[in-house]
């Protein structure tokens, strides 16, 4: 078709009102072609022209940013993309001429936060720059499923490491602490026999502070017991590592996640209120029963709640909410406290990172292996200063999931053609 034109314009002087409508047809179809190409591709096309105007652009690139329309058709394309921070960089990046490769922004758009890449081509013709090619690209499951992939390489790792762990460390410290207990006895006696044969020293008879062998043997309990915390820590390292890679061995029951969730806030419940955070249930009374380890659950969301907890230091609201959604449990647990950075969000899940002194790094990474054993799905939304929310996906087996009601089977597309076609049948 593109070369038809050129020549049909030399002889168009010569052409009938029939040939003239049919090479119109013919353009319209060819335009009407690459415009449905253009609608098709699962990503997002803007061309510009050499004046950076918005000259065309996709109904997915609309879908993603998406664009304010205006009557104008000489508008530059900043003006007519409604995210900001997408809009100032097109027109620095735009107005300086750079080639941009994959800058990615994370933005909201119709409700839904984003992940999308943004490249800019320059579109050449005859060795002549005539405009600028943009193009936008969801990357949000794509990082979504390389987070994952990490994570389960991270707990891979880990298992490696833990068992080493195990052998290396765990032995060794239960000798230290079963010493240091004898330690402790060989010196109570060495203390009773002191006291008994100068009974005017004893810490209920003496108040002249730590000067004498009162002193030290209070220094020595000092230092023991500073001793036995740090065994008792590095216990719960090993404790931890090991659950991290030991295999699970669920025992499935069908149960009720509202009852756990109840439960569990109810165990709870002095803690955040010591804490000044506020607890509110939104529990779907419809929820279905389905089978988990109420064990490992009842951990998994306790790690979530504390962790929330924690991030509301001055206090706040934490919000559970349950419902079902697609053949799917959802249960989410969203707080009000300091948010996630950004940096930071796609590192929560792997082993060892933590932002607190006495963290261990592997809460998170225990609440996402538990999820995991239970076939499913955890993610993390946040605002640093507003707060997170995690939310863990659990499937339903097919037998436990709802029938649908006669009446509801068919959308409402369906239902309004039916309803023509019974009518064009004369029903």
């Amino acid at each position: 078709m593109r070369q038809i034109i050129p020549r049909a314009l030399q002889k168009f002087s010569k052409l009938t009102p029939e040939q003239i409508e049919g090479l119109l047809l013919s353009m319209a179809a060819d335009i009407d072609r690459l415009e449905t190409v253009l609608d098709s591709l699962a990503e997002g096309i803007l061309v510009c022209d050499s004046e950076h105007n918005l000259i065309l652009a996709n109904k997915y690139a609309d879908h993603l940013l998406p664009i304010s329309r205006h009557g104008d058709d000489t508008v530059r394309v900043w003006n007519v993309i409604t995210e900001g921070m997408v809009a100032e960089f097109l027109k620095n990046a735009l107005l300086s001429g750079d080639q941009v490769r994959d800058r990615e922004f994370d933005i909201e758009a119709k409700g839904t936060r984003r992940l999308l890449s943004i490249s800019i081509f320059p579109l050449v013709k005859d060795f002549q720059v005539k405009g600028s090619l943009i193009r936008v690209d969801d990357i949000t499951e794509k990082r979504k499923k390389e987070s994952w992939i990490r994570r389960i390489e991270n707990l891979a790792s880990l298992t490696t490491l833990a068992a080493g762990v195990a052998h290396e460390i765990k032995n060794p410290l239960g000798s230290i602490s079963i010493h240091i207990q004898l330690l402790q006895r060989a010196f109570k006696k060495n203390e009773d026999l002191y006291y008994t044969s100068h009974p005017e020293d004893r810490p209920d008879r003496n108040f002249s502070g730590d000067r004498g062998p009162t002193g030290y043997f209070a220094v020595f309990h000092r230092y023991i017991d500073v001793i036995n915390e740090e065994i008792d820590r590095l216990n719960r390292i090993v404790v931890d590592f090991l659950f991290a890679v030991k295999p699970m061995d669920l025992n499935l029951r069908e149960g009720n996640v509202n009852s756990l969730i109840t439960d569990l806030i109810d165990f709870v419940s002095f803690e955040l209120e010591t804490a000044r955070v506020k607890t509110i249930l939104k529990l779907d009374k419809f929820l279905p029963s389905f089978d988990f380890d109420e064990r490992f659950m009842k951990q998994a969301l306790l790690n979530l709640i504390q962790n929330a907890a924690a991030a509301m230091s001055t206090g706040g609201i934490l919000t559970i909410t349950t419902e079902q959604k697609d053949g799917d449990v959802l249960i989410s647990v969203c707080d009000t406290g300091i948010g996630i950075p950004g940096e930071n969000m796609s590192k929560i899940f792997e082993p060892y990172f933590t932002t607190k002194e006495e963290g261990t790094g592997l809460g998170l990474t225990l609440v996402f292996k538990i999820i995991r054993e239970h076939r499913g799905e955890i993610s993390v939304t946040s605002r640093e200063g507003e707060g997170t929310c995690f939310t863990v996906t659990l499937p339903i087996p097919q037998r436990e999931r709802r029938l649908l009601p006669p009446g509801e089977y068919f959308n409402g597309d369906v239902s309004v053609q039916a309803e023509k076609n019974f009518q064009g049948a004369g029903l």
